[in-house]
């Protein structure tokens, strides 16, 4: 009888709003931009790492804007876009199947992409090149990706279209 309670509880329609409108639908075009901006970083990526010395003027040892760092930062971009990419991709089908564990997913991403991006910024503020091209040292995309967190991560943890949608 328990069970049966239980199971029907899980199978009632929920109360409120519910379904991917409202600010989810923000949220299904951020990560479809996510895709396209990670599917860009490596094609732009690879092409500087892909051997010991490819010609560029940034990774060949030979040239005036050569710094041993520049090949780091693209094997690290490139290699966290490559997960963040299939981790976007699996976001992307968690969500369409509503699944319940979404919101820890997106929480995830969230905190994982602000850490990847400080971690970028840090490695390449090292660059003295990069320094001067970047102005600011990446402070404003710091600020962008904290104010991202700040925004995001309490609506996947307080909203009622949030709780009521991904159930499955």
């Amino acid at each position: 009888m328990e069970t049966y309670e239980r199971q029907k509880q899980t199978e009632e329609p929920p109360l409120g709003v519910a379904g991917l409108g409202g600010w989810l639908v923000l949220v299904q075009i951020s990560l479809y931009l996510s895709i396209i901006t990670r599917v860009g970083t490596l094609l732009q990526s690879l092409p500087l790492i892909a051997g010991p010395d490819t010609g560029h003027p940034l990774t060949s040892p030979g040239s005036p804007l050569y710094h041993p760092l520049w090949k780091t930062s693209f094997m690290i971009e490139g290699i966290t876009s490559a997960g963040m990419l299939i981790f976007t991709i699996f976001i992307l089908v968690s969500f369409y199947q509503k699944k319940r564990i979404l919101p820890r997913m997106m929480i995830m991403f969230y905190i994982l992409n602000f850490l990847l991006l400080v971690t970028i910024v840090l490695l390449v503020n090292q660059i003295p090149l990069a320094k001067e091209v970047e102005g600011v040292s990446g402070i404003s995309t710091i600020i962008g990706g904290l104010a991202g967190c700040a925004i995001w991560i309490p609506y996947f943890l307080k909203s009622e279209r949030v709780r009521n949608t991904f159930r499955n």
